[in-house]
């Protein structure tokens, strides 16, 4: 470490005048205030003993005075304030023998006078005996100084290490106790968070293998008494024959996490986190090749991980998001909701501030309805056979097969929410449904290489959700959300070998998370950030200058379903409903009738396009009348009648909750326990109430022995 400079200490003295600025010296500045060392303190000690002379001889001195001076600072400060500091004794005999060596010489010099030759000669060479003593016993002192500290380093190790033989000791007597496998555990790793610690085994030959160990994980952590909430983790070590376990103490899956407001710039090529391992570490998914499946029962916080994914998107410089969501786009709501705001389609919260002009939506393309996400998976294909055709040139010169996605040439991430809805389409009988599905499933197998894949969500893993295993095949990250699960079968159709106790795992947005692959791991419990529509603003317009927008060739390809896609005849659904499409907009915006009028989507193309993206240009033209233009949206068709009112349901005051769970699940429906545990009733009170709401209409019952389900009307 340096020493630190010696600086004049001037705290308490009076403010100098202003005086002319002095050339600046050489030499260090000095502190008065600081302790002696050993040069410092040999002159101060030979120079004070040649001034005692010269004024003990003016003023005849008793020559015996100096002597006993030099004996009280020999006792006083050699010996006693050697022992208070804890000086070694070398120092202790240096400072005692300075003071008797100088009292004597002056004792003498006044008696010989100490104005003479021998006198001079005497006290220079009692000042370099003092120095060389004084330095020699500094050097000791810090030679004891950092063998003291050393010995207290080794003693905190001894604690430390006996305390990690301790756990080896435990670990390895339990392992074999549980399992019959005699491990030798050779490395233990604590936490920084303090919730649990790693440890590392050998294991022995024959037929001992890491699955066996991984199979009595439940019974390890129950063996050990951990709390509720606490799982031990199994994987292979570094090598065959090598076991590693993870072992929360601390139940961090029952804590809530808010997303942490990093909104800083990521990559799909260097990892996106979707949230925190039991040790409080991230964990980070690649999706640059890999397709993501996220299966979750109602309440167990797929929403918001929906909202933990896009904005992991939202902060890479090198994707864009195309949102299909058939539950009338609620998820990507909140996501374009901003740039609505800045347009003065909608107006902000209350309290709220208008976000600036040109702020884009959060998500670069919304379909809520069947056709028009027949049109963004339409888009994909015709891009990916364009990215093939156009950037041959580009993979030649780089060696590889793979599009080098960046933020000139970016990733499309295709999200599709409740693909239970798209997914079953082949039970619908519905033409467009059925063409989507087919789309969505050539989208996985095909376009791989040139940066299009997809993360879809689900309520359940069944077949009959996901219309076949094939979903489930180009998925290799897997996200099974357990709170609210009651059979944990989600868990096993993702990760049929996996052994994680996802009982423990019942908070809300805890579960299972695992990626197959060479960036993979093995299936693990993790717990999601909490999100809010708060959160989800502050990503949209902490990212809107840097997400990027889509390369010319693209674009080109996507067409016209590319270039219009916020048509009011197509996106005025967005915001018919705000006050701004009545024509009265938030204040200091006027009102755009026309649609999103956002300069920054690049709705059209010109020659202006620098290559990265289209050309951004006006929407709609200005000269249209405020508000909504309503015979667009209609087709210049009568309009049609309203519909019908639908009543609100009638019953206990859990059911409407029943009721929205039961239609977000689809054709599927739900189990009466299902439902009993979402609600927190008994299953009898909940089956009379399902069945008053079937015989009023509310509900279907499809009867089918231990597997009935109550459906909801629009999905039979």
């Amino acid at each position: 470490m340096a020493e630190p400079q010696h600086t004049l200490n001037l705290t308490n003295t009076p403010k100098p005048r202003t005086r002319r600025t002095s050339k600046p010296s050489m030499l260090p500045p000095l502190d008065w205030a600081a302790t002696h060392g050993p040069v410092s303190g040999a002159v101060s000690a030979a120079t004070g003993a040649g001034a005692m002379a010269l004024l003990g001889a003016a003023a005849h001195m008793p020559p015996s005075l100096p002597l006993l001076v030099g004996a009280a600072g020999a006792l006083g400060h050699g010996i006693g304030a050697s022992v208070q500091r804890r000086l070694t004794g070398r120092t202790m005999a240096t400072r005692a023998a300075s003071w008797l060596l100088a009292g004597g010489w002056t004792t003498w010099a006044i008696a010989s006078g100490p104005l003479t030759w021998a006198a001079a000669g005497t006290l220079a060479a009692l000042g370099v005996g003092i120095g060389a003593m004084a330095s020699n016993s500094a050097i000791r002192e810090e030679a004891v100084e950092s063998e003291r500290i050393s010995d207290d380093a080794r003693d905190a190790a001894r604690r430390m290490n006996r305390e990690r033989e301790a756990i080896a000791r435990e670990w390895a007597d339990r392992i074999r106790r549980v399992t019959g496998i005699e491990v030798t555990v050779f490395a233990v790793e604590f936490w920084k968070t303090g919730a649990g610690f790693s440890l590392a085994a050998e294991m022995p030959g024959g037929s001992a293998t890491w699955d066996r160990i991984n199979a009595a994980s439940r019974a390890l952590a129950t063996d050990a008494k951990l709390p509720l909430g606490c799982t031990v983790g199994v994987e292979e070590g570094d090598r065959q024959g090598r076991v590693v376990l993870d072992i929360a103490t601390v139940n961090v899956m029952a804590q809530e996490f808010l997303y942490p407001d990093d909104y800083s710039a990521l990559s799909v090529l260097t990892g996106i986190p979707w949230g925190i391992l039991p040790n409080s570490e991230t964990v980070d998914v690649f999706l640059r090749e890999a397709c993501a499946l996220i299966l979750g029962p109602p309440g167990s916080g797929k929403s918001t991980f929906t909202d933990v994914i896009l904005a992991g998107f939202a902060r890479c410089t090198d994707v864009l998001v195309f949102l299909v969501d058939l539950k009338a786009g609620a998820a990507g709501l909140p996501w374009v909701r901003p740039a609505l705001e800045a347009q003065g389609l909608k107006a902000p919260k209350r309290g709220g501030q208008v976000p600036p002009a040109g702020t884009r939506p959060g998500v670069d393309w919304l379909a809520s309805t069947p056709a028009e996400a027949l049109r963004v998976f339409r888009a994909v294909l015709a891009i990916n056979a364009a990215r093939q055709q156009h950037y041959q040139d580009l993979l030649d010169e780089r060696d590889t097969t793979l599009l080098p996605v960046s933020a000139a040439l970016p990733q499309i991430m295709v999200v599709v929410d409740e693909g239970a809805e798209l997914l079953s389409a082949p039970s619908f009988q519905d033409k467009t449904m059925k063409d989507l599905q087919e789309a969505l499933k050539k989208t996985m197998r095909t376009t791989r290489a040139m940066g299009i894949r997809l993360v879809l969500t689900a309520v359940d893993g069944n077949v009959s959700a996901l219309g076949d295993t094939s979903v489930r095949k180009f998925s290799p990250v897997g996200v099974a959300l357990t709170s609210g699960e009651s059979s944990g079968n989600n868990l096993a159709k993702l990760f049929p070998s996996a052994r994680v106790d996802s009982r423990q795992l019942n908070a809300k947005g805890a579960g299972v998370i695992g990626a197959a692959g060479a960036d993979g791991f093995a299936p693990t419990g993790f717990k999601g950030w909490k999100t809010s529509p708060s959160m989800v603003r502050d990503v949209v317009l902490a990212t809107d200058s840097r997400r990027p927008r889509l390369d010319k060739v693209s674009a080109t390809a996507a067409g016209d379903d590319y270039a219009h896609r916020w048509d009011p005849e197509r996106a005025g659904w967005l915001w018919a409903t705000s006050d701004a499409a009545a024509g009265t907009a938030p204040a200091g915006r006027p009102g755009h009738g026309g649609g999103l009028s956002l300069s920054a989507l690049g709705n059209r193309q010109d020659n202006r396009d620098s290559g990265n993206g289209l050309a951004e240009v006006i929407a709609f033209p200005n000269s249209r009348p405020a508000g909504l233009n309503l015979s667009a949206l209609r087709g210049n068709t009568p309009p049609a009648p309203a519909a019908p009112a639908v009543p609100a349901p009638t019953g206990p005051e859990w059911l409407a909750e029943a009721i929205d769970a039961i239609e977000s699940a689809g054709h599927t429906g739900l189990k009466v326990a299902a439902v009993a545990d979402l609600v927190n009733r008994d299953r009898k009170t909940v089956r009379n109430g399902l069945q008053a709401a079937a015989g009023r209409g509310e509900l279907i019952y499809r009867d089918n022995g231990p597997q009935s389900v109550f459906v909801h009307p629009d999905h039979t």
